[in-house]
């Protein structure tokens, strides 16, 4: 019998990158619109293996409704995990992700929420069609000669950096683990935090979420920041205190803002709710200013980022099955 996949969260595009990809492997997907909760939860009950993305909830409670119900393997269609509690998984439920679906796909759409901010795109496009073609209030500046801060330099930043060096830019970075042969390449620096916060232009956070990253944007991260600074975040929502954000921009420390995540974001990203009241007051406070964009974590949305995770998930199930090693197992 084919192998049984409660797959959850599916959008339409989700369904047909999927279904192309599952041409080769045959298994029997039961796609659901919902979110995983412990909720429905009851869904998995009969299927060998259960697919989620970031909004899915996973928690010890659900961990232990899946292995109960027979789940054998636990599939991210995404590289973050820490919607997963992976202490209450461990020897009871293999966690395998996406590691990289397409670095240029987050790297592009980085660049493009810097560029949108800084030259105001987004406010001359709705002034145009209203027939206003006045240009004040949409100075921006060059961004050659500039400073960017790249916090995290995995696949996704290295592919920032080489494009903001395109541009004429200095780069600052910090992480964990300094690529100092890549610095050497690139023409980068590696320096702390403080010195990044002093001296960039830019911020862009490319760091997982960790209990040391969480929040790493907040009150104290933010007065160290040069005046006018701006910030970018498409990595994960809870690296920013949102609220801070929010006093960076009313006293203007902070000049611009461009998230692609949010902290709170699972009642609201992927659905439509424009018939709807935003009940959340924060999430409606950084919609009001004109110099915030937010979009629904959707850098990663390419075609071939559509393909590649389809192609990746599907693989890493089909080795769990025929008992293959887990080349994407999460450990840790």
């Amino acid at each position: 019998m084919a192998y049984k996949i409660a797959f959850f969260g599916a959008k339409p595009y989700d369904i047909a990158s999927f279904d192309k990809i599952n041409e080769r492997y045959e298994f029997d997907i039961r796609y659901y619109k919902g979110h995983l909760n412990i909720n429905n939860v009851v869904l998995t009950q009969g299927v060998d293996a259960v697919c989620i993305f970031v909004n899915d909830t996973a928690d010890a409670a659900v961990i232990d409704a899946l292995v109960a119900n027979g789940v054998k393997l636990l599939a991210l269609r995404c590289a973050g995990f820490n919607n997963v509690d992976l202490n209450a998984a461990r020897g009871k439920l293999p966690v395998v992700r996406v590691p990289a679906y397409s670095p240029y796909a987050v790297a592009e759409y980085t660049l493009a929420l810097m560029l949108s901010l800084n030259r105001k795109i987004h406010r001359a496009y709705w002034r145009t069609r209203d027939g206003n073609f006045s240009l004040n209030g949409l100075m921006g500046f060059d961004m050659h000669g500039k400073t960017a801060g790249i916090i995290g330099t995995g696949k996704i930043a290295k592919i920032l950096i080489h494009i903001l060096k395109g541009l004429g830019m200095r780069v600052l970075a910090n992480d964990l683990y300094p690529d100092e042969k890549f610095a050497k390449e690139e023409g980068i620096t590696y320096v702390s935090l403080d010195e990044l916060y002093k001296e960039s232009d830019i911020i862009s956070l490319h760091c997982p979420l960790t209990d040391q990253t969480r929040y790493l944007i907040n009150d104290d991260s933010i007065a160290k920041m040069k005046d006018g600074v701006m910030i970018i975040n498409t990595g994960r929502g809870l690296l920013i205190h949102t609220n801070a954000l929010i006093e960076g921009l009313k006293t203007k420390k902070v000049s611009a803002a461009g998230l692609d995540v949010y902290e709170e974001e699972g009642d609201y990203f992927y659905e439509d709710k424009s018939d709807k009241i935003i009940d959340d007051d924060v999430l409606a406070r950084l919609l009001s200013f004109n110099n915030v964009i937010v979009t629904s974590h959707q850098a990663f949305f390419t075609k071939e980022a559509l393909h590649n995770i389809a192609e990746t998930t599907l693989r890493n199930i089909k080795d769990f099955e025929e008992g293959r090693p887990l080349v994407n197992e999460v450990t840790k």
